[in-house]
Formats: C-alpha cells, structure tokens, sequence
C-alpha cells in the first residue's frame, strides 16, 4: 500500500502535487503490474521519468479487460463497473479502499458546492440504478444521505411524484440540486417543468443511445431553454477515476487540488500539447492511489487560456490509429 494517502486531499501547491505525482508514479510502475507491463511496452525507464509530462498514461480501454491495481484485491474491494450497450465490454474498476473513494467525491463536492447538508438533492439515474456497481450511484447516494433532507433521494421511473417534490421545492428557499444523466433530464425538461433560481441542474452526460448525442453547449441550451434557468452545470467523472470535476455553468471544468488534466497529441499520445489546442485528454487522479493514477481518456478537449478543461467531443475510430499501434501487444 501506498503509504502516503493522507496527503492526498492536502495538497495546497503546484509542486506539492508534482512530487506526490511522481512519487506515486514510482510506487505503481512497481506495485502495479499491468501498468508496470504497459511501461516496459514503451521501453520507458522510471527512473528517467522526472516532470509529469513525462509519465506515461494508461488508455481507458484497457480497465475493460484487465485487472488495474496496485494492491491486492481481498474481499473488501469494491468493484465499480461502467454502463454500457450490448456490443460493448463494460470496464471494471476494482477499488481496494472505499475510503479513498468518499474523501475524494465529499472533498471535491464541499470545495465546489459547500456541505451536502446545505442542499435537498435529488438524483434522476434511471439506467444507473437499474444496474449494479455504479460509482456515480454510490456517490450519490452518500451525498443524499448526507443531506439529511426529508426530500432528497433517487428516482426511476416515478416522474410525476418527482415532478410534485420540484413544485413543492419551488415554493422554498431550501438550496436543490437536481443531478441527472443527460437524456433523463432531457425528459423531464420535455414535461414542461419550469426550475426555481433555488435550483441547480447538474448533468453528468450520458446519453446512451436513447437520444442524440448532443454537444454541450447544444445540450446547455436545450435544457436551459425547457426548465427556464440561466445556467446548467456539469459533473465530469467516469468509473475509471475516483475523483469528478465541475463545471459550475460556463462549460469550463475546473478540478479539484487532487486532479489535474494534460492534453496529449491526437496522432501522437506520448507528446503533451503546450497550446491551448484540441487534443485527447489525459487525467492524472491521485485518488486512483490503489489502481493507476495516470489515465488516457477517450474524451477531446483542451486546456483554454484560464487553465480550465473544456470538452470537446470523443475520438472517432481514425482518431485513434496511433494508439491502435501500441494496443495490438497487449
């Protein structure tokens, strides 16, 4: 085990993060074997590896089939396990300790959002909660518990009973926050609910293939046009990572102290971009502690001048024909 987790949700400077980046680099290329495999792949040195632009990442693809951890697993590991459609492999993330999970997702939320006590929270996740092994379920889960609000809970199929809380919300000052998969809340928007200025609107993306897939500013104004509301916030996590950021209206993703996005070369994924250019995004979590902190996603997007993340679409399959060439050995 990794024997400096405590540190993790006190980083307080862009070096602090660097050296504890890097220190935990150095305990996964040895203690977590998949990875370690990955890096010989390259014919990477770790001993070499001195700045985080450096590191290699991960792609995403491999927690399909592939068991990524840097710690055993025993009868306590949790094992989160993405969505998807039949003609998909879903990924598996096995996390050795729960704990590492919620400090992560209840740190990041307070930074954010403020105490979930703070807030009635109502959390529309139909398809997540028609499976098992949902990361986003169990975080919601601890966060409507933590609310403590008579109101707050998940909801199915039972719109119209979520429809009569919104009414009886709208009518308080109480702080909402409404979090749904895109087309749910797209569903609902088509109801005709309009939205009080105590209410937020998170979405968390997801699609599906139950509606078209939409660009985020197209989704923004879609549902901001039906609920009547100025702004739509977004929570940007995925069953791979331990941590979320947050868009908290302008479609600009800001991470916690603990998370940080680099933005790699589409035909070249071992060069980190320096512009404010399109790219594939890379994630560096250090909640990831037990699996591996250093993730190739599929997502596009780039770092604007701000230092913000901003989406901007997923590859397609000739995106990603240089990653292609290094998957074929594994």
């Amino acid at each position: 085990m990794f024997n400096n987790e405590n540190r993790i949700f006190n980083i307080a400077s862009e070096n602090e993060f660097s050296e504890l980046s890097l220190s935990i680099f150095n305990f996964q290329a040895t203690q977590n074997p998949f990875y370690r495999q990955w890096i010989e792949l390259l014919k990477i040195d770790p001993k070499r590896v001195l700045t985080l632009d450096q590191i290699p990442f991960l792609p995403i693809e491999f927690f399909k089939k592939n068991e990524v951890v840097s710690s055993p697993i025993t009868q306590n590991t949790v094992k989160f396990t993405s969505s998807s459609t039949t003609s998909q492999l879903p990924s598996t993330h096995f996390v050795n300790d729960i704990g590492v999970y919620e400090s992560s997702f209840l740190n990041g939320f307070e930074l954010f959002y403020g105490k979930p006590s703070e807030y009635c929270i109502l959390a529309l996740l139909p398809n997540y909660l028609q499976r098992k092994g949902s990361s986003l379920v169990y975080m919601c889960d601890r966060l409507i518990k933590d609310s403590k609000h008579i109101l707050s809970g998940f909801f199915l199929d039972d719109i119209d009973k979520l429809i009569g809380i919104i009414e009886e919300l709208k009518k308080t000052k109480q702080k909402v926050i409404l979090i749904g998969v895109s087309y749910a809340l797209m569903d609902l928007c088509d109801k005709g609910i309009h939205l009080g200025e105590n209410f937020i609107v998170m979405e968390t993306g997801g699609m599906k293939g139950t509606r078209e897939e939409l660009l985020k500013p197209e989704l923004h104004s879609y549902l901001k046009s039906g609920f009547k509301i100025n702004i739509i916030h977004s929570e940007y996590g995925m069953t791979e990572l331990l941590s979320q950021a947050y868009s908290l209206g302008n479609e600009e993703f800001l991470a916690p102290p603990w998370m940080k996005f680099l933005i790699r070369e589409v035909d070249d994924p071992l060069k980190i971009r320096t512009d404010h250019k399109t790219g594939g995004i890379n994630v560096i979590d250090l909640a990831n502690v037990n699996s591996c902190s250093f993730i190739a996603t599929k997502d596009l997007g780039k770092i604007n001048s701000n230092g913000k993340l901003e989406l901007m679409g997923r590859y397609d399959n000739s995106d990603v024909r240089g990653c292609n060439l290094m998957f074929g050995s594994f």
